[in-house]
Parts: structure tokens; sequence; C-alpha cells
């Protein structure tokens, strides 16, 4: 069977703290690595939602509402399940987040930094698909997961 967790892959979390969120795949390692000996992927994703806003609140109160929190970790394949939806490759899966970032407290939170502007600019205003829509993929990873 072909491997389909590849990055940019959006998935939602199905276990620990972060069930039930929605996230992309960064990095995949399908063998493993030295430290987790387990097939794992690097995963950033969205732990607040923004909410809904409409025509007649403030600027302040939009800027307050469309407020990403983020999250970047380590999940075990068994964790995740995938969805059909891809991100585009202007959000460039790749450069959210490093090992290396990984590895130190400071690195994290650089790392949740770097996603959260990525995601509220994307949000803000998504990327077009081919029919010159606004990405489905995109406006998918937006809204809360209803279950």
């Amino acid at each position: 069977m072909g491997k389909f967790i590849k990055a940019g892959r959006v998935v939602v979390v199905l276990s620990g703290r972060y069930a039930g969120k929605k996230a992309i795949v960064v990095k995949t390692f399908d063998d493993g690595s030295k430290a987790r000996p387990f097939g794992h992927c690097l995963v950033a994703g969205v732990d607040r939602a923004p909410l809904k806003v409409t025509r007649r609140m403030s600027k302040k109160k939009i800027a307050k509402r469309t407020r990403v929190k983020p999250f970047v970790k380590y999940v075990n394949y068994n964790h995740i399940m995938p969805t059909r939806y891809q991100v585009p490759a202007e959000v460039a899966p790749a450069s959210m987040c490093t090992d290396q970032q990984m590895d130190t407290a400071d690195g994290r939170i650089e790392a949740k930094k770097f996603v959260k502007s990525l995601l509220q600019e994307k949000f803000s205003a998504p990327p077009a698909d081919k029919t010159g829509k606004p990405s489905k993929d995109v406006l998918y990873l937006r809204k809360k997961l209803r279950f």
C-alpha cells in the first residue's frame, strides 16, 4: 500500500490533549527514529479555531475573534486520522517547524509563533484553488470539528 500520509495532509488528532483537533502533517517518520521507534509524524495544528465574524463587529473585536492558538507535536500514526484534504503548496508545511526547534522549549515557542502567524494569514485570505475560489482545504482546517 502506498504512503498517503505526507507533508501537507490535513489530519484529525484522535487521542491525548489535542483529541478532535485538526492539524497539518509537517514531516513524516515512517520507520521511526532513535527517540521514537515507531511510525510517527510531526504535526502543526489548530488548538483554538477562529470564531465567526460579522460585518457589524468593530475592528478590535474582529482582530480578537480571528486569533488562532496553534500547537506543534509528534504524533503516532495510530493516533491520527487522515482526511481527504491536502493544503496547497503555498502554505509550505515543511517550513512550519523543524526537528531542531522541537528539541528545546524555546524552539517550540518560536515554532508556535511562526505557525500562528502563518495560519492567521492564510485563514484571513485563503489561497485560491484551480477554479479561482478559496481553497476548501484551508477553509476545512479553519472550522472547528463538530462531533
